[in-house]
């Protein structure tokens, strides 16, 4: 098991010095949920919501969200994003919306967080836009689905 980096050898907290490493193409792709009541998917997909087009604002917030991660990760290190894209798919079987996000840098670090806190930020957006007619939505299955880029390399979650 890899030794936490966020921690210097007295213990203590520090910004990782990425300095040294090099400078490579960087993905990271995420993705989550939120299940809500069938009413309150039919609203959003039928675009019928009086808050107006829940997917199109919830796609800015997300990508905005990537490019503020460093303000509200504290160790995070500020970066130059190439690319950010957010997308939802329907699933209708389970009541919910899935957000995918793909993330790019060139640099020394990856963008894992910041595709995290795209998919955070993208989904409360929902829920904050949909609350008044579903308080009991839920978002999980927030995580990582594959990064790739850096000394580590490729890596893909076993289905």
């Amino acid at each position: 098991m890899n030794k936490l980096t966020h921690f210097n050898s007295s213990g203590e907290a520090h910004m990782v010095d990425v300095g040294e490493k090099t400078t490579t193409h960087r993905v990271a792709i995420t993705e989550g949920r939120i299940q809500m009541q069938p009413d309150t998917l039919e609203l959003i997909i039928a675009g019928k919501h009086k808050k107006g087009d829940v997917l199109g604002i919830a796609r800015i917030a997300g990508i905005m969200a990537a490019k503020k991660t460093a303000d509200l990760i504290p160790l995070c290190h500020p970066l130059n994003i190439t690319r950010v894209e957010l997308n939802f798919q329907t699933a209708s079987e389970e009541s919910a919306l899935y957000c995918r996000a793909r993330v790019e840098t060139s640099g020394q670090t990856g963008v894992e967080m910041e595709a995290l806190t795209a998919v955070q930020i993208a989904l409360l957006t929902i829920y904050d836009m949909c609350k008044a007619v579903d308080r009991g939505m839920t978002i999980d299955k927030v995580r990582l689905q594959e990064k790739s880029g850096g000394k580590s390399g490729h890596w893909q979650r076993k289905k």
